[in-house]
């Protein structure tokens, strides 16, 4: 068996006004999960728990996302977080605080036979 990959979904997710890259992060891999159910699990005839989740988060200073929280978000299935440079940084008119805005991309994949 070989894991491959079946969705990629897709989310942004912001912090307004405490450029907290955590809450960020989190908010965006909400956004990817919580427009959709997935179903493809049991279509491969497969649980919810034995989907594998790689998700990637964009951020402006990856260092300051706690990945575990990030994670925590899945309901179910294992999962791998990886954070990248990327998203925005939009420093207010005084230059004394950000709206931040991330990025999340949520990976799905299970580990399905070869075909021969």
């Amino acid at each position: 068996m070989a894991l491959k990959r079946m969705i990629v979904e897709l989310g942004m997710g912001t912090d307004l006004t405490g450029a907290d890259y955590t809450k960020a992060a989190v908010r965006a891999l909400k956004d990817a999960l919580w427009h959709n159910s997935l179903t493809i699990a049991p279509a491969m005839g497969k649980k919810p728990q034995d989907m594998h989740v790689k998700v990637l988060i964009g951020v402006p200073q990856p260092d300051k996302v706690d990945k575990a929280a990030v994670a925590a978000v899945l309901p179910y299935g294992t999962s791998t977080v990886e954070v990248i440079e990327g998203g925005l940084e939009i420093m207010n008119d005084e230059g004394t605080n950000l709206t931040l805005m991330a990025n999340a991309a949520a990976v799905v994949y299970l580990d399905i036979p070869e075909k021969k």
